[in-house]
């Protein structure tokens, strides 16, 4: 053997690659338990389904699944294409003192709450006292009862338990991020004003005063853009529950009563029974109308606006200059702005859908990968 050849091997052993025998295992994947299966439940199995196989996958595994009525535990794991079917023929009623349970008392652990429940929500707290992550795009934790906010923020900052909210305001959209971001970079929120529905931003994108409006909330409704009770949407009620989320995120800590809501619904449609309010939606019609041509005439849009500003906040249908920041948008888009020090004179705006099970089951599934990270 040569010199040169020499020197290249003894090279090439040198680097070789020790072995390495007692390296670490890979960490365990993050328990799930994943409440409610319907639109937006559905949408999260069908997004951790796509991820079987893959590195994100990997670092998941959903071991409980429950709806109002069933429950369903396998401690090795459930595979997301097959829980509709086993979940139907579970027989275990569902109890939502069975969830920490479910999930042991080791690792990284996580809920997410894919319901419109107040019982659930009632069991934030608790859970995320027990050192459990709970992700939510459920308004009713943050958005209803102050007492209740601040046992869930008061749970956060005294355990190693995170709370992932982004998509309990614009569906996923960088909201809540952005204005803690804002406020941990020492900036001061002075007022936010937005379109919070993507139910009632896509009606009045759409109404042209021509059509009535009883026959676009039926449309909308078909669609599933609104709830299957219009009135859930048109009574700013929804609107009301996201505004006090971001009121408090920005660090007014106003409680429900403290918003003014002018609801779209009138005395005569409001005290309908439910299965009586399809044939009454016409009750909208020469209200709307009529608001209609007086922004036309002034060259303005109809948008149904959520407002804080001085401590203040308020909710309802608003006139505003074509060129408003806020005037624009399509669709379901959810239109944000937002004031503060360092944005005075021209605002933040942030904008994207509001609405749609797979966003929401995004917006969700990317908060639980940001705690358990």
């Amino acid at each position: 053997m040569s010199a040169a050849a020499d020197v290249l091997q003894q090279v090439q052993v040198q680097q070789a690659p020790a072995s390495h025998p007692y390296r670490a295992p890979a960490p365990a994947p993050a328990r799930l338990a994943l409440l409610g299966t319907g639109t937006v439940g559905s949408a999260v199995l069908a997004r951790l389904q796509s991820w079987q196989g893959a590195p994100l996958g990997e670092r998941l595994a959903l071991v409980h699944v429950a709806n109002s009525r069933r429950a369903l535990a396998i401690a090795d794991g459930l595979a997301p294409e097959r829980v509709a079917s086993l979940l139907a023929d579970a027989p275990q009623a569902s109890s939502l003192d069975a969830v920490a349970a479910a999930l042991g008392e080791v690792g990284s652990r996580v809920v997410i709450d894919a319901t419109a429940s107040t019982a659930v929500a009632e069991h934030h707290a608790q859970w995320l006292a027990q050192g459990i992550h709970v992700v939510t795009a459920c308004k009713i934790g943050q958005g209803t009862s102050l007492a209740r906010w601040r046992a869930i923020r008061g749970a956060c900052a005294a355990g190693a338990s995170g709370y992932g909210d982004s998509a309990t305001v614009g569906a996923g959209l960088p909201l809540l991020r952005s204005l803690r971001e804002l406020q941990a970079g020492g900036d001061r929120i002075r007022a936010i004003a937005g379109v919070l529905s993507g139910s009632l931003a896509w009606l009045f994108n759409h109404y042209d005063g021509m059509r009535p409006f009883s026959s676009l909330v039926r449309q909308a409704r078909d669609a599933g853009y609104t709830e299957p009770d219009p009135r859930d949407d048109l009574s700013g009620d929804d609107v009301r529950r996201k505004l006090l989320i971001l009121a408090r995120a920005s660090g007014v800590a106003l409680d429900a009563d403290e918003v003014a809501v002018a609801s779209l619904v009138p005395p005569e449609l409001a005290i309908l029974s439910r299965d009586g309010v399809d044939a009454a939606l016409p009750a909208l019609d020469l209200p709307l109308r009529e608001r209609y041509a007086q922004a036309y005439k002034n060259g303005e849009r109809l948008r149904f606006i959520a407002r804080l500003e001085n401590g203040t906040a308020r909710v309802g249908l608003e006139s505003l200059p074509a060129d408003h920041p806020l005037a624009g948008g399509a669709g379901t888009d959810n239109k944000v702005a937002i004031w503060s020090d360092r944005y005075r004179e021209q605002p933040l705006v942030i904008q994207g859908p509001g609405a749609g099970a797979e966003v929401t089951a995004a917006g969700l599934l990317d908060d639980v990968l940001r705690l358990v990270r």
